[in-house]
């Protein structure tokens, strides 16, 4: 990236070209092919006030010229809103670019996992059948137990008393139970 810094009516000091220098740093995070950054200071004096007129010219490859000017009365400050109004475009156009990057290969195969996984669970929709609970109050295992043993089902999922989800269900040895 070439850098250039021009003065016209103003003399660059050295801490002034740092100052530049280290904001046109800034441009390099967004990863863009950026040929060269031209920055442009100027004074101008109207009616006895002071003011700085910034322009910053950047040349990036697959993209229009950018050019932002600032007018402050403070040279620093009108350097930085710049730097940010640039900051702004090239983070857009680094947004638009890795948006729409390729698919990953890797992301390509998870998601024909995820399609075999999901045929073979259609397979199943016809033998299993969604039940809703019957009674979302909080009971006693006592009382589970007596529903279990009156119904001709396998399991009952209940709440407990201290709100915590329990399955009562008939063990295979004749008149045990499991609690989970």
């Amino acid at each position: 990236m070439n850098t250039s810094i021009v003065g016209r009516h103003i003399d660059l000091t050295e801490p002034i070209k740092d100052y530049i220098n280290s904001s046109v740093e800034i441009f390099k995070k967004y990863n863009l092919d950026i040929i060269s950054v031209n920055s442009i200071i100027s004074q101008e004096e109207k009616h006895g006030k002071k003011a700085f007129s910034f322009e910053f010219t950047l040349n990036v490859a697959h993209l229009d010229t950018i050019v932002v000017k600032q007018k402050d009365k403070d040279l620093y400050s009108a350097v930085d809103i710049a730097v940010d109004r640039v900051s702004k475009v090239l983070r857009r156009h680094h947004d638009k670019i890795t948006g729409h990057r390729a698919t990953k290969l890797t992301e390509v195969e998870a998601n024909v996992i995820e399609d075999q996984i999901a045929i073979e669970l259609e397979k199943f929709e016809d033998e299993i059948t969604p039940v809703r609970l019957n009674s979302y109050k909080p009971m006693d295992i006592e009382e589970a137990l007596k529903e279990l043993k009156a119904s001709d089902s396998q399991f009952k999922v209940f709440y407990d008393k201290d709100d915590n989800m329990r399955v009562l269900y008939k063990s295979s040895n004749e008149g045990n139970f499991g609690l989970y």
